[in-house]
């Protein structure tokens, strides 16, 4: 039995970093959700990981430095998703705007955790954290600026691309944390809310007019 023992412990020893850092942060991410940032301790994070406590410090540093890692990485995840939807959205710019939205609301209805830790933990504690934050939202921005600059001649795009960008990312940062508080919706009919709201405007919505995506 110890002999089994000592094995599985040299195993767990040559495990790559990569490996040993996605451990430690799908850990840190969990518990920074449930528990915030202050209330949340590195001897859980640990335990949750399976890792010693000095070996977490060892690959991925303080917890201020895990938490800002937390955040660069599931922002990254989320910017990756939302890019691959809109890759394959074929040239249409609504069509592109709509994959887009459906790409982010599905990661925040999959990776609830994530979410909460890049809006409510992050936002909430500001200070160092706050650059990481504002580094997201400029990757949307811009993201999301170049699809409005298909939508019309090019003077008047350039002139309203990055304000209506940034006034949309604002407004799907602040649905899908409502979203957090109403789960029984679904992602395409929280993106399809958004959707309308942005291309067809408060007027055509209150009489019932309504953007559909093509079958």
């Amino acid at each position: 039995m110890r002999t089994n023992d000592a094995a599985g412990r040299v195993r767990a020893k040559r495990l790559p970093r990569e490996v040993r850092e996605r451990q430690i942060l799908d850990a840190a991410v969990g518990v920074f959700s449930q528990r915030g940032y202050h209330a949340a301790s590195m001897d859980e994070i640990s335990e949750v990981a399976d890792i010693s406590k000095p070996m977490v410090y060892a690959y991925l540093g303080s917890k201020e430095d895990l938490f800002a890692a937390c955040i660069r990485r599931e922002a990254t995840r989320l910017m990756e998703a939302i890019a691959d939807g809109v890759s394959g959205a074929g040239d249409r710019p609504d069509v592109q705007l709509w994959h887009g939205l459906r790409a982010f609301f599905g990661f925040v209805g999959e990776y609830r955790d994530s979410w909460q830790v890049l809006h409510r933990q992050a936002s909430a504690q500001g200070g160092p954290f706050a650059q990481e934050l504002l580094d997201m939202r400029r990757r949307a921005v811009s993201l999301v600026a170049a699809l409005l600059l298909n939508t019309a001649d090019s003077e008047a795009a350039t002139l309203h691309a990055d304000a209506m960008a940034a006034a949309l990312v604002g407004a799907g940062e602040s649905l899908a944390d409502w979203w957090l508080d109403h789960p029984e919706e679904s992602a395409g009919a929280v993106a399809a809310r958004l959707m309308n709201l942005v291309w067809m405007g408060f007027g055509n919505l209150v009489e019932g007019q309504m953007w559909q995506p093509p079958k």
